[in-house]
């Protein structure tokens, strides 16, 4: 009988034991990786040109440090491709452009229940054109537009807990630039344009340290 009750008292200590590193360690957690992929569509406005639309589709990987409980600041890096057709005073074409987007981030993350959270950040972006073509009946035009350009982003995303370390979901994105890209000289376009109202909808995952 004592043997049994030493028995049951050390496997309790042990358990508390455990339950109190679990719990430093949860505690101690600053930071956590937030991935985001999508598909959409994104307005190509332009200063003298007629606007167009474009297909989009993206990645982005955020660096989350958690500065309260549910608020954290968070950067990381994005690709963006968009694609379509459009027209000008040249002619009919096949735009194709890809796009590296450095965020900074304000992020949220609300529980609804053990297993869903609501997740959410602001904040703004740089973004840099890495390629950009357009495509015309006989030709080809390559970088017409290059360098980069600044904007907001809003992203709000809904997430099942399916471990302690990973959190999975969907998520819908927007992005807006507030600055223009200016094509360079002797192109066969001579304007300055922005990325207005890139929306996409995609899955996201959360790994938590």
């Amino acid at each position: 009988m004592k043997s049994i009750l030493k028995n049951s008292l050390f496997l309790l200590l042990i358990l508390a034991t455990a339950n109190q590193i679990e719990a430093q360690r949860v505690k101690q957690s600053k930071f956590n990786i937030i991935t985001f992929t999508g598909f959409g569509y994104g307005v190509i406005k332009n200063d003298k040109e007629p606007n167009y639309n474009l297909n989009g589709n993206g990645a982005q990987i955020l660096f989350n440090y958690k500065l309260k409980e549910n608020i954290g600041l968070g950067t990381g890096i994005g690709v963006n491709t968009l694609t379509g057709n459009g027209f000008n005073s040249f002619g009919n074409f096949y735009h194709e452009r890809v796009l590296i987007n450095i965020p900074l981030a304000l992020t949220t993350n609300q529980k609804i229940s053990d297993l869903f959270n609501i997740v959410a950040n602001f904040g703004i972006y740089g973004q840099n054109i890495i390629k950009d073509n357009y495509r015309f009946l006989n030709t080809v035009k390559k970088n017409i537009y290059s360098g980069w350009s600044f904007g907001s982003q809003f992203r709000l995303g809904f997430t099942y807990k399916v471990s302690n370390f990973m959190k999975a979901g969907v998520n819908f994105s927007g992005q807006s630039d507030f600055t223009k890209f200016t094509s360079n000289k002797n192109q066969v376009i001579d304007d300055k344009q922005k990325i207005e109202s890139l929306n996409t909808i995609g899955v996201m995952f959360i790994f938590d340290f």
